[in-house]
């Protein structure tokens, strides 16, 4: 006689079989070395089973892995071949946490180290990371235009990591891509006050709710190996909290700096942040739902949204049926420590810094401020005002978003958002050429100058919370510090710091000369020749609601009416 609980065991396994798993195991096989050449174009994709145009690295989403060796010699090739009139048809590609010393010019950041790439023109990015290896990622810098879709994984990967003996395999296949996705272009959405995506992707696949059972991304293990699982999120707004059913994993490196290896359960990661975990395969051969749940209202994993497949060698095809758990260990940002040289720069205690800079965020009729002040972005791009004699904080546009520091000064630099009146946190804060020590960390009272985390994106919290970080200013150039919210970033939230400007040109290796013509090509467009739609866009985020923006130029241009 059958007892109750093998009746129950053999009902789950006729109903998993009868599950066909709509899935795809996707070991991101475009892979591209540090010499390359990526193409910037539009493609109709529909990643979750909805099909609208995109704005695409060599036409697929995410875009390529970018692989490199520590010590490799970076030359990437930009071309430009954007066709479609509803979105932006000039680019940029920043290259996410590589601090570009000695190269700021190879930044890529619209407005602030040069200016867009033209349609069918192209630029060749020729950098080197002699000391970093870790997990970046590249995106659009160029207004939102990344939020449509430009956006792909870097990983430099050291043959001399210490912590190499915690983990097995470490590939292509164990990138793993979480991003958010809309249905409306981002010219359009750019208009619209608080808009929120559609749907969450894991390795460019995903659902949306009343959408189809579309593919699912499948991550594959091996039962008895360890995985060291590099996570970059890449989204334009949502942070994730990131879990696999089962499992536990020991986080090992924030945003390319090594950690001391901290077991947790579950961890949030926000936009523009990368973390390495090391995944033990030692559970039983199956399938396992990765849970990817966004900070947005009514999110849920119902019909297999924010989710993708773990599936151990040997288990059926079929959908997972593990149920999801609350968390018992989730990251506390605090418990991360730096495994390499730990302790912020300068005198401990706060304030104590060579440069104690101060910014309260504010916000009025969905704009944002620091300090009173909104980034505009200027004409002329903040590393070209410098090369041209613009050396005093008066004379660098934008005025009040530029802030000139002392060379080999450590900046101790505290971020308040103000208690009212500041919607869409957490705002996870990026600074461009740098790693900084968190020394506060928001919602947390307690300062940590011995051993605090080193990463280059972190939260500001959300209203009446603050963090403090510490670096060093051994990069003389312009680094853009903003929110990784992309949708913020274009309505202000930003400054630029411009390191010992006496010293840039000297610190520059020579700027190529197809640098120099990058302005002059952009400039000379027209309306048309930009793309993202012109006054239309703003239409058509009228036709969606009221909480609009004023309307305003396109990016770059002072009149598009």
């Amino acid at each position: 006689m059958l007892t109750p609980i093998l009746i129950a065991s053999l009902l789950a396994l006729i109903n998993a079989a009868s599950i066909v798993s709509r899935s795809q195991s996707y070991p991101q096989p475009h892979v591209l070395g540090p010499q390359t050449t990526i193409t910037i174009g539009n493609k109709d994709i529909a990643p979750d089973g909805f099909a609208r145009s995109a704005t695409l690295v060599n036409g697929i989403f995410p875009g390529p892995l970018i692989a490199a060796q520590k010590g490799d010699n970076f030359s990437i090739q930009v071309i430009n071949e954007l066709t479609d009139e509803t979105m932006f048809k000039s680019t940029s590609v920043h290259w996410h946490g590589i601090f570009q010393n000695g190269t700021n010019y190879a930044d890529g950041t619209s407005f602030v180290t040069q200016c867009p790439i033209a349609q069918n023109h192209s630029f060749v990015h020729n950098f080197s990371a002699s000391n970093q290896a870790g997990t970046y990622w590249y995106h659009s810098h160029y207004s939102v235009q990344y939020c449509d879709g430009l956006r792909g994984a870097l990983v430099i990967y050291d043959p001399n990591d210490p912590l190499a003996y915690m983990y097995d395999v470490d590939n292509a296949s164990t990138v793993i891509t979480l991003s958010d996705w809309y249905h409306v272009v981002a010219p359009v959405l750019r208009h619209i006050i608080g808009t929120e995506a559609n749907s969450t992707l894991i390795n460019g696949l995903g659902r949306y709710a009343g959408g189809p059972a579309s593919d699912l991304a499948v991550i594959s293990v091996e039962q008895g190996k360890r995985y060291r699982m590099r996570l970059v999120a890449m989204s334009c707004d949502s942070n994730f909290n990131f879990s696999i059913d089962g499992h536990i994993f020991t986080v090992i490196e924030a945003d390319g700096q090594l950690t001391e290896p901290l077991v947790v359960d579950q961890l949030q990661i926000l936009a523009g942040q990368r973390y390495s975990v090391v995944l033990v395969a030692d559970q039983p051969v199956n399938n396992y739902w990765i849970r990817s749940l966004p900070n947005l209202a009514d999110s849920s994993f119902e019909g297999g949204m924010n989710s993708a497949i773990l599936r151990y060698q040997g288990a059926p095809q079929v959908d997972p049926i593990t149920v999801n758990t609350p968390a018992q260990n989730p990251l506390v940002e605090t418990n991360l420590h730096a495994l390499i040289n730990p302790g912020a720069p300068g005198i401990p205690g706060y304030g104590n810094a060579d440069i104690n800079l101060h910014f309260d965020v504010t916000n009025n009729t969905g704009s944002f401020y620091l300090n009173g002040v909104s980034f505009k972005p200027p004409t002329i791009p903040v590393l070209l005002q410098i090369l041209s004699g613009a050396q005093d904080p008066l004379q660098l546009l934008p005025n009040g978003s530029v802030f000139v520091l002392g060379a080999n000064k450590v900046v101790e630099l505290t971020l308040s958002i103000t208690p009212t009146n500041v919607p869409g946190g957490p705002h996870p804060i990026h600074l461009h050429g740098h790693a900084f020590d968190v020394v506060q960390s928001a919602g947390n009272s307690t300062f940590n100058y011995v051993n605090p985390v080193r990463r280059d994106v972190v939260s500001a919290g959300n209203p009446g919370q603050q963090m403090v970080i510490r670096w060093t200013t051994d990069n003389s150039g312009p680094w853009f510090l903003h929110c990784h919210i992309d949708w913020h970033l274009d309505a202000g939230f930003a400054i630029v710091m411009a390191e010992s400007p006496l010293d840039t040109a000297a610190h520059l290796n020579p700027v190529p000369q197809e640098w120099d013509k990058l302005c002059p090509t952009f400039q000379s467009l027209t309306p048309t020749q930009l793309g993202g739609g012109g006054r239309l866009s703003w239409e058509e985020a009228a036709s969606i609601t009221t909480l609009l923006f004023p309307e305003t130029p396109l990016p770059g241009y002072k009149d598009s009416r």
